[in-house]
């Protein structure tokens, strides 16, 4: 289901929250709007671990389901 009759918009699910975004929008502008660094990420799409080298290459798609893992330095 569309969220809009211009159908230009799509929901997506993150980390178990829905969350409206552009059709078409690829994972790593996703992660840019997000202000998330790509260098510190694991992405899961769809029970899927996803590598870094097709961030931007994966376009988002109605009910897509990511769980994005951030890695925090320490010491």
């Amino acid at each position: 289901m569309k969220t809009n009759s211009k159908d230009s918009s799509i929901l997506i699910k993150v980390n178990g929250e829905n969350k409206v975004i552009p059709q078409g929008i690829s994972i790593l502008k996703l992660l840019e709007s997000l202000q998330i660094n790509k260098d510190r990420v694991v992405i899961e799409i769809n029970k899927q671990i996803l590598k870094k080298e097709v961030f931007d290459s994966t376009n988002l798609s109605e009910n897509d389901q990511l769980e994005i893992v951030t890695f925090v330095g320490g010491g």
